[in-house]
């Protein structure tokens, strides 16, 4: 919630605003006072009926005040006063116990408690010193009408209901709080920590050392080969015929005609039963005796990571929708191992419909094919010697491959692969599908999960808006502020000619300056006069994410949904809009709008 959103409703009948923060917070920006209610800084004075007063109460005295300011400012508070008090605790850590007895000394009520979505300030409470019991407000701040005792009754079994569940919460922590204590007692004493360290050294040292082992026995077989071309080649025969009758004259010289010749008649032979097809003995092979020719229809290339990279057992269909965001090289059992090491990814994925469906890992971890087992096993060890992570993805029961279990898994997903969204039908899902799809159950979702557990790029960075804005007043940056703040799918910057009084944009952890757009997508909000509705860039990304199109916006048939030679922009690549070619000739220049319809309700 913003601090406006909690502040405004309760303004009715306050003319004035005392900032009594003090420390190092400017509450300004982020109040968008209305027409008739002013601004001062504190003098000290009483706070008398009409005004509120602003507090801040956190763990940090120097940013967010002292506990013993908040105190002298609400004992100054007369009958009919109110006052905000924003906190820079979190709800959870909410030490409210410590004002508790000094709000009933001062006989101040709290109307509304609500958390902010702000950096610093966690959450904010609006109290009133009054004379009788007030009524409760509901959630959007209106007062619930009611008698006086009825209120009571109700705040009453309201406060044992909650403190019931919370005194259970906190038992529940305390416990595990205590039980994670004794349990680092407990290893600490037995020496399990460095036994397991020393444990996983002495596994990853015997993985190094097999795998120099294997590579060195590699290299010896192709020495020993060539060794036997070499031995068995004329020029080298001739080259030792030479040097023995180097070495004795006399009888060399006399023999080596005859040698000469038998040479040449061997290697006539050999040619002669070559052309016939008869075996030769001494036949040179036609390709390397390493394994590299696996790599043959294999199209490798070499450019900066800027995507997660997967080697993965997986199905076709879900390396294709993979394949969307990252890059994904479907590993197969006969050049599994050498594509891991070719080409170093950032996670080893093992899907389980993979080795319990149909395709070349059918039936691995099922001890029906155990050859198999061992050669996902190895591609296991490989992987961990590159210090890359091990991922099994259960999709499916654990029963149809229960030998994958048994296997050193770094992590396991248990969850499906998600849905693409190329694959649903907008017009038989309907929009909160796929606004539900977009948010929590799409394939980008599920591999950004991938990449948290790996440190490797995020897929869900090809989300992040930019908004270029240009506000002129107040009224302006107020409106940009509730615009950008209360998008359901939120940008990430924020692009103005001057960020002066966008501190509110700058808490809630949107980045704010001027210059060029970094995000992936721009859209333009340079008029602010323009009602934005909260679902607007969430159906936005939907329809290009949906679409993989270059620019979505509306056209004047209010088309839905479909590929379009033209139409208003409201959401284009950073590439397309940093080119400053007109609107009008991008479907000339080949590339793909697609169209939303306009207004949609919230």
């Amino acid at each position: 919630m913003r601090l406006t959103d909690l502040l405004h409703p309760h303004l009715d009948a306050v003319t004035t605003v005392v900032d009594a923060t003090g420390g190092g917070l400017r509450l300004e920006p982020y109040l968008h006072l209305p027409p008739g209610v002013a601004l001062r800084d504190d003098d000290e004075r009483p706070v008398e009926e009409g005004e509120l007063v602003l507090l801040s109460y956190g763990p940090d005295a120097e940013l967010h005040g002292s506990e013993d300011a908040c105190r002298a400012v609400l004992a100054r508070m007369r009958t009919g006063a109110r006052a905000l008090i924003v906190f820079g605790h979190g709800g959870c850590e909410l030490p409210y116990h410590r004002l508790l007895d000094h709000l009933v000394a001062q006989r101040c009520q709290v109307l509304r408690a609500a958390p902010l979505d702000y950096v610093h300030l966690h959450a904010g409470a609006v109290i009133a010193r009054t004379d009788e019991l007030l009524p409760p407000h509901d959630f959007f701040g209106r007062p619930v009408p009611s008698d006086g005792h009825a209120t009571a009754l109700r705040i009453a079994d309201e406060y044992v209901f909650a403190d019931l569940a919370s005194r259970s919460l906190r038992a529940r922590v305390l416990d595990l709080e205590t039980a994670a204590e004794e349990a680092e007692r407990v290893r600490e004493a037995s020496g399990q920590d460095g036994l397991a360290d020393r444990l996983a050294a002495a596994v990853r040292e015997k993985e190094q050392l097999a795998a120099a082992l294997r590579g060195a026995r590699d290299r010896v077989d192709v020495l020993q080969a060539r060794v036997a071309m070499l031995e068995g080649s004329t020029s080298l025969r001739v080259g030792k015929a030479l040097v023995t009758a180097a070495r004795s004259p006399k009888r060399g010289a006399a023999r080596l005609p005859g040698e000469l010749y038998g040479l040449w008649r061997g290697r006539r032979r050999s040619a002669v039963r070559a052309t016939a097809g008869a075996p030769t003995a001494q036949a040179e092979p036609e390709a390397p005796l390493d394994d590299r020719f696996h790599l043959a229809h294999r199209a490798l290339s070499s450019a900066p990571r800027d995507r997660l990279v997967i080697a993965g057992v997986l199905t076709r269909a879900t390396a294709e929708d993979f394949g969307a965001d990252v890059v994904v090289n479907r590993l197969l059992p006969h050049d599994g191992r050498l594509l891991v090491q070719r080409t170093d990814p950032d996670v080893l994925v093992v899907q389980l419909s993979a080795c319990a469906g149909e395709g070349p890992w059918w039936q691995t971890g099922t001890g029906l094919a155990p050859d198999l087992d061992r050669t996902l096993a190895e591609l296991l060890a490989e992987a961990r010697v590159l210090g890359r992570k091990a991922v099994l993805w259960r999709d499916g029961p654990a029963t149809a491959a229960p030998g994958l279990a048994r296997l050193a898994w770094d992590a396991v997903l248990d969850t499906d692969t998600g849905v693409r969204l190329a694959r649903l039908d907008p017009a038989a899902e309907g929009r909160e599908r796929l606004r539900e799809v977009f948010r929590a159950d799409s394939t980008r979702v599920r591999l950004s999960r991938l990449a948290l557990l790996t440190g490797a790029p995020d897929p869900l960075d090809e989300r992040r808006v930019a908004v270029l804005a240009a506000p002129r007043d107040r009224t302006d940056v107020a409106r940009l502020a509730g615009q950008v703040l209360g998008q359901l799918h939120r940008p990430v910057e924020v692009v103005v000619p001057d960020p002066e009084g966008l501190d509110e944009l700058t808490a809630a952890g949107v980045t704010v300056r001027r210059g060029q757009p970094l995000a992936p997508w721009v859209a333009d909000w340079t008029d602010l006069t323009e009602e934005r509705p909260d679902t607007l860039l969430l159906d936005l990304m939907c329809a290009q994410e949906y679409s993989g199109a270059d620019a979505v916006g509306h056209t004047p048939a209010a088309d839905d949904y479909v590929f379009v030679p033209a139409l208003r922009p409201l959401l284009v690549r950073r590439s397309l809009h940093l080119s400053g070619t007109d609107p009008g000739g991008w479907t000339g220049q080949g590339h793909r709008l697609f169209a939303v319809r306009g207004k949609e309700p919230s």
